[in-house]
């Protein structure tokens, strides 16, 4: 694999090491073929802090064949067991007529939009809208004549690995480096929807951007946000998630999509984990600093007269931490007192005798 760079820049927003995670909203299927819901959907992921809206790029005959035989069928415990490739292909798809309007949306309240094509044809669709970038789909790190075709296009390319082996993954990073992507992310994905969190390995995320040199992020299939945040914490670049503006109404994806609410939650914890992240650190920190004084110390817990012994009983480690360190407890038993000193008195050297 040629390419190597740490950083991608969509729109100007650099992505990579250090900088905040990309939050993308995956519409996917969730516009339920209506217009107007694909326009509430880009305006709820602009106001819950998304980063970037993601659309689909097909159409059921440009991904499949209609077809019953048994191989286009659906089956193995999915959501949409039973169903064909074509039929729910067809209720997920967004006609592409929408797409150059949903863009101009974008644009106009500052969200960046792109999306996946799943063919050539809409690659040349989407060149045509002005994309920022591209995503290449889990199952399709494979087709590899299309991932040349996006990129010979030279635009930020997201690639989301699946079930992807090493090897296939280093496949498509040499095919789109060596047809002119010189901006390329992965997404550690588990390719199940939706996904369960023992699945989901994410201390893969450290050792994907190690090994291969290029941002890394996560698109997560699973239920709730506790796993996006933790993907945060493992140094997750981008995080993608399924949005809907609501699961009560049915869909292909709505099961394991994030509404609103819960989208902004997300994007408030991952800010609050890269805040926290911070930097390799020891000592005190700015705040820290004026509780130093609550601290141990020595103090004199009983009265103790001038000549008197310095013992276990008259002299503790406590808190504050106005006396002597601690560490001197040792070196001051069975000295004498240099003066009369009363109980709740932090201790010093100029109260020992020299006897």
């Amino acid at each position: 694999m040629t390419v190597k760079q740490q950083f991608i820049e969509i729109n100007g927003r650099k992505i990579g090491p250090g900088c905040p995670a990309y939050m993308v909203a995956e519409l996917s299927a969730n516009h339920r073929q209506q217009y107007d819901e694909a326009v509430k959907l880009v305006r709820a992921a602009k106001q819950a802090g998304a980063d970037a809206v993601k659309l689909q790029t097909f159409t059921p005959d440009t991904i499949t064949l209609k077809s019953d035989a048994r191989e286009f069928r659906i089956e193995g415990g999915t959501l949409w067991d039973g169903k064909t490739l074509h039929d729910l292909y067809g209720e997920a798809y967004m006609p592409w007529e929408w797409q150059p309007r949903l863009k101009k949306l974008a644009d106009e309240l500052g969200i960046a939009l792109f999306s996946t094509p799943f063919d050539t044809t809409a690659v040349d669709f989407l060149e045509k809208m002005g994309v920022p970038a591209y995503k290449v789909a889990s199952l399709e790190i494979v087709d590899i004549p299309l991932i040349e075709y996006i990129s010979s296009k030279r635009k930020p390319l997201i690639i989301s690995t699946g079930m992807a082996t090493e090897e296939e993954i280093n496949e498509a990073l040499q095919a789109a480096s060596s047809a002119g992507a010189r901006q390329i992310a992965l997404l550690k994905c588990t390719a199940d929807y939706p996904a369960s969190p023992d699945e989901v390995n994410l201390r893969t995320i450290p050792h994907m951007a190690e090994k291969f040199g290029v941002p890394v992020g996560f698109s997560d299939h699973t239920l709730g946000i506790s796993v996006s945040i933790a993907a945060a914490a493992h140094g997750a670049c981008i995080i993608e998630r399924h949005f809907t503006l609501s699961r009560d109404i049915p869909g292909p994806d709505s099961a394991f999509s994030l509404e609103p609410v819960e989208f902004r939650s997300l994007v408030d914890a991952v800010r609050m984990v890269e805040a926290a992240q911070g930097n390799v650190r020891y000592g005190a920190s700015s705040q820290e600093a004026k509780s130093r004084i609550y601290r141990r110390s020595l103090f004199a817990v009983k009265d103790i007269k001038a000549g008197e012994i310095f013992t276990a009983e008259n002299v503790r480690s406590i808190r504050p931490g106005h006396g002597l360190h601690p560490r001197h407890l040792k070196d001051l038993l069975g000295r004498k007192a240099g003066k009369d000193i009363k109980r709740g008195t932090p201790l010093s050297w100029d109260m020992v005798s020299d006897e």
